[in-house]
């Protein structure tokens, strides 16, 4: 079996799993907390704890992996997952549940980094383009489909279904991986970090939490405003401490090179933009058009037929135009998808919205796809570890802040409108904001190198190719010429 295929394949379903679980109980909270005994606001703490447990997690993942070898990690994290996914459908207590959702997020936060590694060691530049599509499409399906699949699981059987089906597809993901992935791992791994690690974690965690629930009216602002001030003074320490170790567990010495800094700065920006569409359209969806959970689902099921359709395109379209031209034309495309949102209407008719979502789905695609490639182009083999970690932590800041800034915005509109309950009027705004953070990521975008990515693009070797073909066409025009100089002058002596 080629390995080429089959490694992203692994990989793919495993963050697929992931990345579903971490929306797919946002629907089922009612019904959880009806089963256990709690509160469907208390039982928030099961989505914080998991988001908290990511972040804290996710700086360990690329010395782990080098230290044990990333095959050997990602199965272990997968198999955590599983763990934790029992954990929670057999859950009779808060307590229970909320501990079990942190051994999901310990899981979840080694299986990103170290996928996208695995994936990164196994697989040729040129092909990787290929293979980032298949990471990327799970990423904007999962928070898509969670809900409403939540939803439908949670009416029509039991809400402990949303937890088990993770188990077969665990189980596969494990034998795959232990019979496809090669055994690599670090000849001379560098020393554990661990008080990088504890900054970095605190830093992380407060952010991200504190952005997460900004605006959702689940704690009071004095504490959300605690809990960044804190993450960011423990962010800036590790900062301080990061220049003196020679191990960092975050290394933002790497930000010199000009692909991954755009890919970290503009990529953190766009998703800034695009995290918050899955937040703000089902809202919309429901408080605004009246629409059911399952309906609103299905019609922002969309956005993921969309990233389906551009897997087979996307090579191509990288190789045609460059990853630059690319990433910067198309940065404001999917900006303009996202504000036309904010023209939806109780009356507009459902198939325009869902063109616009699919249409919209394949350039943010397309867009993920490139930044999670166009990111290793200059990283050498010794550095993909902490250049994974170092995504991964950048990718999952930007979902909080995406929807922070969503809730924001739409908090702020009714503010200035005086009004109390939320309407479709209020999301207008809110998604024209977003649109132009992603927007404005199209200047980091450009200031990226023209010939950036190209080894990974395959556009040097068309390039070589244009030129040869070009060459050879001069050549061949030369000779005819020669050719018809020749003729020309053995003409004028026989005449």
């Amino acid at each position: 079996m080629n390995k080429q295929r089959v490694i992203p394949l692994i990989v793919a379903t495993a963050l697929f799993m992931e990345n579903m679980d971490s929306t797919v109980i946002s629907t089922s909270l009612p019904a959880i907390a009806a089963d256990i005994g709690t509160s469907p606001l208390t039982l928030k703490l099961a989505i914080t704890s998991y988001l908290l447990s990511l972040a804290v997690f996710i700086p360990a993942s690329g010395w782990t992996a080098d230290r044990f070898g990333a095959r050997m990690v990602f199965a272990l994290a997968v198999a955590v997952f599983m763990v934790g996914s029992i954990g929670c459908a057999l859950s009779t207590s808060v307590s229970n549940f909320v501990f079990a959702r942190i051994l999901q997020g310990m899981g979840g936060a080694m299986m990103t980094p170290v996928g996208r590694l695995v994936l990164l060691r196994s697989i040729d530049k040129s092909a990787l383009v290929n293979a980032m599509t298949w990471v990327t499409v799970p990423a904007l399906i999962g928070p898509v489909i969670g809900p409403p699949l939540g939803g439908f699981i949670t009416t029509y059987f039991s809400w402990h279904w949303i937890f088990l089906i993770n188990i077969p597809i665990g189980l596969l993901g494990i034998f795959m991986a232990m019979n496809f992935i090669d055994p690599i791992k670090s000849i001379d791994p560098e020393r554990f970090d661990l008080y990088g690690l504890m900054l970095a974690g605190v830093g992380l965690a407060g952010i991200a939490f504190g952005l997460s629930v900004a605006g959702l009216n689940l704690l009071p602002w004095a504490v959300i405003v605690a809990l960044i001030g804190i993450g960011s003074i423990s962010m800036a320490l590790y900062v301080l401490h990061a220049r003196k170790t020679g191990s960092p567990v975050l290394d933002f010495s790497l930000l010199r090179l000009p692909t991954l800094r755009a890919a970290i700065i503009g990529g953190f920006m766009f998703r800034l933009g695009i995290g918050a569409l899955p937040f703000l359209l089902p809202l919309l969806m429901q408080v605004g058009f009246g629409l059911t959970p399952f309906q609103s689902g299905l019609v922002t099921f969309a956005s993921a037929v969309g990233a389906m359709g551009m897997k087979t395109l996307a090579a191509r379209i990288i190789r045609t135009f460059g990853f630059r031209n690319m990433m910067t034309v198309n940065a404001v495309i999917s900006a303009f998808f996202l504000a036309a949102c904010a023209l939806f209407t109780v009356t507009t008719p459902l198939m325009l919205i869902f063109i616009i979502l699919v249409v919209g789905g394949f350039f943010r695609s397309l867009q993920f796809t490139a930044i999670n490639t166009v990111a290793y182009a200059e990283i050498e083999p010794a550095q993909m570890s902490r250049a994974t970690t170092l995504v991964s932590v950048n990718q999952q800041l930007a979902v909080s802040a995406g929807v922070a800034l969503g809730a924001a915005s739409v908090e702020t509109t009714l503010w200035v409108h005086q009004q109390a309950e939320l309407t479709a009027s209020a999301f207008g705004p809110a998604f024209l904001v977003v649109a132009l953070v992603s927007a404005a990521s199209c200047y980091l975008f450009w200031l990226m190198p023209d010939d950036a990515g190209h080894e990974i693009s395959g556009r040097k070797a068309l390039a070589i190719s244009s030129r040869k073909s070009a060459a050879k066409s001069a050549a061949q025009e030369a000779r005819a010429v020669a050719t018809e100089e020749t003729q020309n002058a053995r003409d004028q002596r026989l005449g």
